[in-house]
């Protein structure tokens, strides 16, 4: 007897249970057998859909250029060794964002987007806003003298403009090369991890002298003690400690809720990195210096999440219109009209051009614009690189000082500028 295909596939069971020497009965049953195997098809069918659709977001997740990021940092990936926070962003979204390594080396905890690292210098780039939303209020201009806000400062100070010190063109002395000279006065250490200079005494240092590096504006000299003196001009001016102004103007509009200028027992860092530094193969806690305490050059904490957030504001002109903006992405002009240049003795080959605006270096990479900073401080190195006209940006925070994230963070940006 011949059977149906649907049937023997639908029934196999009842080959011999069924009889069917009734035509009737047998198309009723092929009939029904065909219904049921239909619905079967059908339920298979949306199955099968969802799981290929399932896949493909999955492969879709799985992006080469993610994959490629992820190989760069991979051999960090040790959960008992301090280690860095990547984010990579592109077009307004975040296309990479993970940790890897320990945020400490007591309990171990994983750094991921909330750790809170201290940004070292790349705070510089909040205190040049702080004075910007200054002047946006009309309480300051980029031309006033720092005599005008200090009117006990030395008579050097008369010929030094909040632009100078903007720019690291005012010449002002280097406070560490200051301490260094008053304990050997003094015949023994004055400041320590302990007992760390502040604010305040960095302004004393600076009054004690009579005279700058060279005149204001004549030459280029990366400048800490300009970056400690403009946060205690936002300070003086705001009538707001520079931490409570910084909350206020910036982080709080911003919902940049976890970042502070961080001041010992005045406020606390929540899911904190601590720095390390490895000694031949064991690491040693190097989270603090004497000059730590110091706000203006490099006393802000953030994580991932927060700085995603300053991205995004920074790329829609949230607190300064684009106009405003602009004098922070023009580049430092000496009064000789001399392209400015790295001095002996810094990080970077005596001579070598630089371009610095407000808070920002702004020479270019592979004739892609882009804005940028670094950050070197005792345990900690971080680096912020942005291409405006790219949509992309970088952020990389170590809490240990044997990495580059500079070398890191271009890796990454020869990826994606190809």
């Amino acid at each position: 007897m011949w059977l149906d295909h649907d049937w023997r596939l639908a029934y196999p069971n009842r080959l011999t249970l069924c009889h069917f020497s009734q035509p009737k009965a047998r198309d009723g049953m092929l009939r029904t057998a065909r219904r049921v195997l239909l619905r079967k098809c059908s339920w298979a069918t949306i199955f099968l859909l969802f799981v290929c659709a399932f896949e493909q977001k999955v492969i879709a997740s799985e992006d080469p250029l993610t994959t490629h990021i992820d190989r760069i940092f991979a051999a960090l990936a040790d959960d008992k060794s301090p280690g860095v926070a990547v984010l990579v962003r592109k077009d307004g979204r975040t296309i990479f964002e993970r940790g890897y390594g320990a945020r400490e080396l007591r309990a171990f905890a994983k750094i991921d987007s909330q750790t809170n690292f201290r940004l070292a210098s790349c705070s510089k780039q909040f205190t040049a806003m702080s004075i910007m939303l200054l002047v946006h209020d009309g309480k300051l201009h980029y031309d006033d003298k720092l005599a005008d806000v200090f009117p006990d400062f030395p008579a050097y100070g008369k010929a030094i403009t909040i632009r100078n010190l903007l720019n690291h063109t005012s010449g002002l002395p280097d406070y560490e090369d200051l301490m260094s000279a008053a304990e050997k006065r003094q015949g023994g250490p004055i400041w320590t991890s302990a007992r760390q200079i502040q604010d305040a005494e960095v302004l004393q240092l600076l009054q004690q002298e009579t005279a700058g590096k060279f005149a204001p504006g004549s030459q280029w000299s990366y400048s800490n003690s300009a970056y400690v003196v403009l946060g205690l001009v936002v300070a003086k001016i705001s009538g707001k400690p520079f931490r409570e102004f910084l909350r206020e103007r910036i982080f709080a509009p911003l919902k940049m809720s976890q970042t502070l200028a961080y001041e010992n027992g005045k406020n606390e860092v929540a899911h904190r990195a601590y720095g390390h530094l490895k000694e031949a193969s064991n690491w040693k806690e190097t989270d603090q210096s004497p000059t730590s305490a110091t706000l203006g050059d490099g006393g802000v904490y953030s994580s991932l999440t927060d700085l995603a957030k300053w991205d995004e504001a920074l790329a829609q002109h949230t607190l300064l219109t684009e106009k405003e903006m602009q004098p922070a992405l023009t580049p430092a002009q000496l009064t000789n009209r001399a392209q400015p240049q790295w001095p002996a003795d810094s990080d970077r080959p005596a001579g070598t051009p630089v371009s610095y605006g407000f808070g920002w270096f702004l020479d270019p990479y592979r004739n892609h614009s882009r804005m940028w900073h670094y950050g070197d401080t005792i345990g900690f190195h971080t680096y912020i690189q942005r291409y405006p006209a790219d949509r992309l940006t970088m952020i990389i925070l170590c809490n240990r000082t044997d990495l580059d994230p500079e070398s890191l963070a271009t890796k990454i940006a020869d990826l994606v500028l190809r």
